[in-house]
């Protein structure tokens, strides 16, 4: 009986391999990139304080609903994602915090290769009362092509947060 179960996981890591490669050889089929951005009429300071306030997140992100850990490099956070009417817990790593100008993070679902993904959210001062905030996002893995319609509602979710942000960094403290 043991038998048939390294037959079975032979035979799954096969077809992973052979799809991998034949994914790997046009290489835009496993990789997207969602961007978006928006103006907000905020300091850059203001935009960064909400952006990393994760404790208030609840309270007005409509996308990203709790966060779990310090924004430091090398740290694991935990993210609770809404995407439409679906849930989802994600543990990227945080790889750069820049105050002001840069919070960007990498994660995958379940192991590396199938669905990766790196978060990057930018603020690009514009003048000393007014950002551009752009949240962009690289995937790549053997399921980005079967994630399409999932893909569609993250950008969405990403416009709604942009919007929220917007909204709660221009109001006065």
């Amino acid at each position: 009986m043991p038998y048939l179960g390294l037959r079975r996981i032979f035979r799954a890591f096969f077809l992973a391999s052979v799809l991998y490669i034949i994914l790997g050889l046009n290489r835009s089929i496993i990789r997207k990139e969602i961007h978006t951005e928006i103006a907000i009429n905020a300091p850059a300071s203001r935009v960064w304080e909400v952006l990393i306030d994760f404790e208030a997140y609840q309270q007005w992100n409509p996308f990203i609903r709790k966060i779990d850990g310090v924004a430091k490099p090398g740290n694991r956070i935990s993210a609770q994602m809404h995407l439409g009417n679906r849930r989802m817990t994600l543990h990227p790593d945080v790889l750069a915090v820049k105050p002001e100008k840069e919070l960007r993070w990498s994660g995958h679902l379940y192991v590396p290769g199938i669905f990766d993904g790196e978060h990057c959210f930018i603020i690009e001062p514009r003048n000393e009362n007014q950002v551009l905030f752009i949240q962009h996002e690289k995937f790549n893995g053997l399921l980005v092509p079967f994630f399409t319609s999932i893909l569609a509602v993250t950008r969405n979710s990403f416009e709604e947060m942009n919007r929220a942000l917007k909204e709660r960094s221009e109001k006065e403290k």
